[in-house]
């Protein structure tokens, strides 16, 4: 057998239907639409998807707007004092340092140290943000903290 003598299957090829070439098709007229509706029209067709709902309100728009999301919002990834007193960590402590001890996933937000905990011994900390309680706790144990962007 060669390339060149293969054939389709018989009923593999099948004509298309030859729509609007007159009455006696079959197919003529309205060309196998109907009469009248959303489907007999040009570009009537209706989006299968599930909200679509056949020209009533859809859902989407029914449903009330509740509160709103403030697109300045500063998160942060949150260290506690806990975290830092069980890490062991010695002097200074920057993000870099944080994120090789395992205590941060990544440095793309920025860090905020929280109060939760006691701290033993001094340590100076560069962080993004420090909360009041902290940073007195910071202190008392005799470290400093640095503010960095």
């Amino acid at each position: 057998m060669k390339l060149s003598e293969l054939k389709a299957s018989p009923g593999a090829r099948k004509k298309s239907k030859r729509r609007g070439r007159g009455v006696g098709s079959g197919h003529g007229k309205t060309s196998g639409r109907g009469h009248k509706g959303q489907k007999a029209r040009a570009g009537g067709k209706s989006r299968v998807s599930p909200w679509f709902e056949g020209g009533q309100m859809p859902l989407s728009r029914r449903v009330p707007i509740k509160g709103f999301r403030n697109f300045t919002r500063t998160t942060y990834e949150v260290v506690n004092i806990r975290d830092l007193e069980r890490s062991g960590l010695e002097g200074t402590v920057t993000v870099d340092v944080m994120k090789a001890a395992g205590m941060i996933q990544g440095s793309r937000r920025p860090i905020k140290v929280l109060a939760v905990g006691e701290l033993s011994r001094a340590l100076d900390l560069k962080v993004n943000a420090i909360s009041k309680k902290a940073l007195e706790k910071v202190t008392q144990a005799g470290g400093t903290v640095e503010l960095v962007k």
